[in-house]
């Protein structure tokens, strides 16, 4: 028993990762229809310069570990928000309305120059952040088997929670989310009425980079480093777990990540680790096709 309460506790901070990444990806994905491997690759390309100016921080500038950090995170949102406009407008946008296998094409490309531009400017080294806030937080203090908790592991789980739970906020009361609602529910009668369509998917995108950045700063602070292949894997596994929920809806879509991100942990307690990716996707496969439903894109 503890040691399945052990397995739950650590599901927490996966499940809130994957929950928002999955709200991030669907606030774009809304206005839009078309599946972006690309958002994967801001969430990894983030970590990266999170580590990569904290380590400068360190190294170069001699500050002290906390103002490092705070650098390093202050320019990987600088680098992570600004590639995500400079895509969205230059990139996605103008290809948004087209078809799938353009926005495909477009967004591998974004990948790979996202993934190659961190391994040239970390001189394809491996860095890594020290351990960060370890100290460990009992939850069920049994003699034979505590289940414990780090005081990072909280903390992400705590943040990611509240990202969700102000970008919902954001969405259902602002004006923004209205104009937000108007484009993805129909994009040319939202145009009709005097909404900006373009402007919305552009701020849209900037939102979704905004989240991503967040969540890679959060999470490798915890896992200490992203290695440059992240890109890709990241990017198609938030596409299936924004799928599960409905891509369309982001509050859906976190619930589905976070379903996902249960499972995961759960199989890699239970089950053979080097089968987890390969049943988790075919049970995200079969999902998709039970649960289809054929609807244009507006």
């Amino acid at each position: 028993m503890a040691y399945f309460l052990q397995q739950v506790a650590n599901a927490a901070p996966v499940a809130a990762l994957y929950a928002a990444l999955a709200f991030g990806y669907s606030i774009a994905f809304a206005v839009t229809r078309r599946a972006d491997i690309g958002y994967g690759a801001l969430f990894a390309f983030a970590a990266q310069m999170f580590v990569l100016f904290a380590g400068y921080g360190w190294n170069q500038l001699w500050l002290v570990l906390p103002a490092a950090l705070a650098f390093g995170g202050v320019v990987a949102l600088v680098y992570g928000v600004g590639a995500g406009l400079v895509i969205g407008r230059h990139v996605m946008r103008p290809l948004a309305f087209s078809s799938d296998n353009t926005v495909v094409v477009a967004a591998l490309g974004t990948v790979l120059v996202l993934m190659e531009t961190a391994r040239l400017a970390s001189d394809t080294r491996s860095l890594w952040l020290p351990p960060l806030l370890a100290m460990p937080v009992v939850l069920w203090n049994d003699p034979a088997f505590p289940v414990v908790l780090t005081v990072l592991q909280l903390a992400n789980t705590l943040a990611f929670v509240a990202i969700v739970a102000i970008g919902h906020v954001f969405l259902s009361r602002s004006a923004f989310g209205r104009r937000w609602r108007a484009v993805s529910q129909d994009r040319r009668a939202a145009e009709l009425c005097g909404v900006d369509a373009a402007g919305v998917y552009l701020a849209a995108y900037a939102g979704a980079a905004l989240i991503a950045s967040l969540s890679g700063i959060l999470a490798v602070s915890y896992y200490g480093n992203m290695d440059f292949g992240s890109s890709l894997v990241f990017g198609v596994k938030v596409l299936f777990i924004a799928a599960i929920g409905g891509a369309g809806a982001p509050l859906r879509s976190a619930l589905g990540g976070a379903a996902m991100g249960a499972a995961e942990t759960l199989w890699s307690a239970y089950g053979e680790f080097l089968w987890r990716d390969f049943a988790i996707f075919s049970a995200l496969v079969l999902l998709l096709v039970i649960f289809r439903r054929e609807r244009p894109a507006p």
